[in-house]
């Protein structure tokens, strides 16, 4: 194919140091722009040095920085965000500026730049609480739980709004609780939180364990964004999609039962009234028929992986490193 440019805004993430490496193999030139607020610039330092990868450390609120990282760039993919509502709620300020304010001026900005796609991920927690037990497509009603679901949503309406008078194809990809190994992996995910506990032989406390959640391997997730970006524009633009699988929605409990075939000695404990009331199960229909995409991983083949990558010490470091492995405390800006 002709050389395509992709700036990935976050992609230094758990789902972006995947990416990366996907587009990468696929011929795509990447560029990244990142502030590395949680110290995890490591997660992409092994791309320093290969052909067509490029970083740039900084904010995409700063409209220099923003300028600067768009030149020579053909499609745009948005992770950048505060991402789960505890870290919303803990910096809520920063959460509504890089949620929605920055996003929104992104948008103003790429216009009339030759951009081809624009990929905004948003989220299946969207969906919050669900009144009864029919799955969720992408025209179902919105009922957010979280300032981190408000936000998501309020980026989406205006990209809604704003999608027919764009001169590239904006997406909107709500995606599913991610799982799966990365460069920066993350430990305060249900799947690998559950998973690391019981592997590192600590007790486990699972809060309303028969709620349902859709989960999406990060492998998975990046091939969605591919997907997208390959796409006849006609099926993408101003479009919205389900990202995951049928077979991964799973409830807390189901998790716990994947796991503890691993490690049948697992002590394991549940307990109703937790804090978090989500409760949603998702169809995945319109993205497999409107653009062929399908999952490759499963939650069961992702947590014995996991299993055997924490019984052999590969995550030793968590406890030392813990802003890294999870979105805990932003760190300051050096820029």
């Amino acid at each position: 194919m002709n050389q395509r440019n992709v700036l990935i805004i976050g992609g230094a993430g758990y789902i972006g140091s995947v990416l990366i490496e996907q587009l990468l193999n696929e011929g795509y030139g990447v560029r990244v722009l990142d502030r590395l607020m949680y110290e995890n610039g490591d997660s992409i330092s092994a791309y320093i040095g290969r052909p067509s990868f490029e970083f740039v450390y900084g904010d995409f609120g700063n409209q220099e920085t923003l300028e600067r990282s768009l030149n020579g760039i053909t499609d745009v993919v948005l992770l950048a965000a505060m991402v789960g509502d505890p870290i919303c709620k803990k910096y809520p300020e920063l959460t509504q500026a890089v949620n929605v304010d920055y996003p929104k001026n992104l948008f103003k900005t790429m216009k009339g730049k030759g951009i081809s796609n624009f990929v905004f991920t948003s989220t299946c927690s969207n969906y919050g609480l669900r009144k009864d037990d029919s799955l969720a497509n992408e025209t179902s009603e919105l009922n957010p739980q979280s300032l981190y679901a408000e936000t998501k949503i309020e980026f989406e309406k205006f990209i809604l709004s704003e999608a027919a008078n764009a001169d590239f194809a904006p997406t909107i990809l709500r995606i599913s609780t991610a799982f799966g190994i990365s460069r920066r992996m993350r430990f305060d995910l249900t799947v690998s939180e559950f998973t690391r506990e019981v592997a590192s032989g600590k007790d486990l406390l699972v809060y309303d364990q028969d709620t349902w959640r859709p989960y999406c391997n990060v492998a998975d997730i990046s091939k969605a964004i591919r997907t997208v970006l390959e796409a006849p524009k006609e099926k993408v633009h101003g479009e919205v999609f389900n990202v995951g699988s049928d077979e991964n929605n799973f409830t807390k409990r189901m998790i716990v039962d994947a796991i503890v075939k691993h490690i049948p000695d697992a002590n394991v404990a549940y307990n109703e009234g937790g804090v978090d009331p989500r409760n949603y199960r998702v169809s995945f229909d319109k993205v497999k028929t409107q653009l062929g995409f399908v999952a490759d991983h499963s939650v069961e083949s992702a947590i014995e992986e996991l299993v055997g990558a924490i019984q052999n010490q590969l995550f030793a470091d968590v406890e030392g490193r813990k802003n890294f492995h999870g979105n805990y405390q932003v760190s300051d800006f050096k820029g």
